[in-house]
């Protein structure tokens, strides 16, 4: 059996995906190096573990993306420990080649060249070899090539970074305001990952469209107005319709300029993913029609039939409109061909935020303010919900502190009119699974959030055992932000989720949505997970002030990628029912 910890499902999908590129730098079948790929996307998508699955082959044949050759694969990957194809190839090529291939303009074929001239095979050797004058001396080479290899290499060092989806939004927002002051300029539309809500983002893709996009020349006007963008630190590439280019926070940017006929092929194509489109695009040619970015149009004629809007293009290929967040090859092609889409969760299904924090404990803002701001939301109930001892930094509540908080959240519930100020705690869970307050002071409580801020490094089963404590006290309303990871910093704790989600749907307690966005925990296959075992989500910021209400769409945005809809999620719920959620009575 494999015997590398842990043996999930990221990890086996990284072993496919190194192979799949191994097998590129290889110069192998296109068809063989697309086949791993689309198994360990399928794999790292899963809600279930295939370790827990390979023992029923007929199970792991029904995923979309895993055949009987693959099959085989993974059977050999978790019987010896290792995939022999991969084993071979790394003989052959060092794991650094995988790099190169990050690299603008570096592919397989020179990466091979360069390997078989010099047997250098990493970034740093291939820079050296550069700047030594080396490169340009190889078959189809040249000094020009070379330079242009220099600048790929210092770009990828400055820009292979990921950002989190509200600093992306945020840069979006910016160069968006910036873009609308050029005259003919109409529509400006992030696309990519950053438009389907995927929780970090590597760089922006903006589409832009107008009369200031029908010609050349007035495309190139355009695009030199991109280029005087302040923040904008150097030009990565330009052409007549596209600019890309670093900024100074190290993101990389491409601005598409469009004509209007082409806007929503444009969108449809780069937003992605990826993976869904080749689906689409495998749909389109089973009709008798052609899709790309430009449009889509009849296989034999190559007149277009569709392109102006998605919504046109999805009609044409006899499918339901599929929201953005849901176009990752999951089965929402089959879905919409079904017309069984799900009416996705919406900000505005939300009834209330249950996760703030006020000057009690590390929050900025008093009970008062923490609600006036919930009211201006829109919300019908909020909770207080500061910290318990154990986090001495954030002044946590004892038992004494905790019960006079209570009272004064009582006070602000009876004086501000219309909303309701549920009295709550987020508790720690502590090293051996028991709560950080008294049952006595937890029973007062109208929401319970219990959550994991200390001691992540404990053995999975030791976590697990925790967590599954947790879950058994009968105080225990939520588990909060339950992986306890913190995004581009720190990873989430290991433990068996299918034993927690189980345990919840037992005892009727909530998995938590966190949706700041240094956590985005749960993330959209653990919520998907989640929804499965009949767990049910309630959505939270998590604030420590006024402002962070805000930040409640980033979790809704990750709720859509996992198909939650408004009976999936507690907080939806009108305050009574909500109330009655918290002490366990939900179906």
């Amino acid at each position: 059996m494999f015997n590398l910890y842990p043996v999930d499902n990221k990890a086996i999908a990284n072993i496919l995906y190194e192979t799949a590129d191994l097998l590129e730098i290889d110069a192998q079948d296109s068809f063989r190096i697309r086949s791993y790929r689309n198994a360990a996307q399928a794999i790292e998508n899963l809600t279930e573990q295939i370790k827990d699955l390979i023992g029923e082959p007929k199970k792991v044949l029904a995923i979309p993306g895993i055949g009987k050759g693959m099959l085989v694969n993974l059977q050999e990957l978790f019987e010896d420990g290792s995939l022999s194809v991969q084993a071979d190839l790394l003989k052959k090529y060092h794991p650094s080649m995988l790099q190169l291939l990050k690299i603008q303009g570096l592919g397989p074929k020179t990466i091979a060249l360069i390997w078989s001239a010099y047997q250098v095979c990493d970034v740093d050797g291939v820079e050296k070899l550069a700047r030594e004058g080396k490169i340009r001396t190889l078959p189809r080479m040249g000094e020009k090539h070379e330079q242009k290899l220099l600048k790929a290499i210092e770009d990828y060092r400055r820009i292979s970074g990921r950002f989190l989806i509200d600093a992306a939004e945020a840069e979006a927002n910016k160069l968006t305001e910036y873009l609308a002051k050029f005259p003919g300029i109409d529509r400006i539309t992030p696309a990519g990952s950053l438009r389907r809500g995927r929780e970090t983002v590597g760089d922006l893709d903006i589409l832009v469209t107008g009369t200031a996009c029908c010609s050349d020349a007035e495309r190139a006007n355009a695009v030199q107005y991109v280029a005087k963008y302040p923040p904008l630190m150097d030009v990565i590439a330009r052409g007549d319709n596209k600019i890309s280019f670093r900024l100074r926070s190290d993101m990389q940017v491409d601005v598409r300029l469009l004509p209007p006929e082409s806007f929503g092929a444009a969108m449809q194509y780069f937003t992605g993913s990826k993976a869904h489109n080749v689906a689409l695009r495998q749909r389109a040619l089973k009709m008798g029609y052609t899709l790309n970015e430009y449009s889509l149009a009849d296989l034999k004629t190559e007149k277009p039939v569709a392109g102006k809007t998605e919504e046109e293009i999805y009609a044409k290929l006899k499918l339901d409109y599929i929201p953005p967040e849901l176009r990752e090859n999951l089965g929402e092609i089959d879905a919409a061909d079904k017309h069984t889409l799900p009416v996705l969760i919406t900000l505005d299904d939300l009834q209330g935020d249950v996760h703030m924090h006020t000057v009690e404990t590390d929050g900025k803002n008093t009970i008062e303010e923490m609600a006036e701001a919930a009211k201006a939301h829109g919300y019908k109930y909020m909770a207080i919900t500061d910290h318990s001892k154990n986090l001495a930094f954030a002044n946590g509540l004892d038992d004494k502190r905790a019960v006079a908080h209570i009272q004064r959240i009582r006070e602000a519930n009876e004086k501000i009119d219309g909303i309701t100020i549920f009295a709550g705690i987020e508790v720690d869970i502590l090293a051996e699974g028991d709560l950080d307050l008294s049952d006595g002071v937890l029973a007062q409580m109208d929401v319970v959030i219990a959550s994991v801020h200390s001691v992540f490094n404990q053995e999975p089963a030791k976590m697990t055992e925790r967590l599954l404590k947790a879950i058994g006290n009968p105080n225990t309303s939520i588990i909060g932000h339950p992986t306890g990871r913190l995004q581009l910093r720190r990873d989430a704790y290991h433990f068996d989720m299918d034993a927690v989600l189980t345990a919840a749907a037992k005892h009727k307690v909530a998995m938590e949505l966190n949706s700041y966005p240094d956590r985005l925990d749960l993330n959209d296959v653990h919520l998907r997970q989640a929804k499965q075992r009949g767990v049910k989500i309630v959505i939270n910021t998590d604030s420590h002030h006024t402002s962070h209400l805000d930040k409640i769409r980033y979790g809704v945005l990750q709720a859509r990628r996992a198909w939650l809809t408004k009976d999936d999620v507690l907080n939806t719920l009108p305050a009574e029912k909500f109330a009655k959620a918290m002490k366990h009575e939900w179906h």
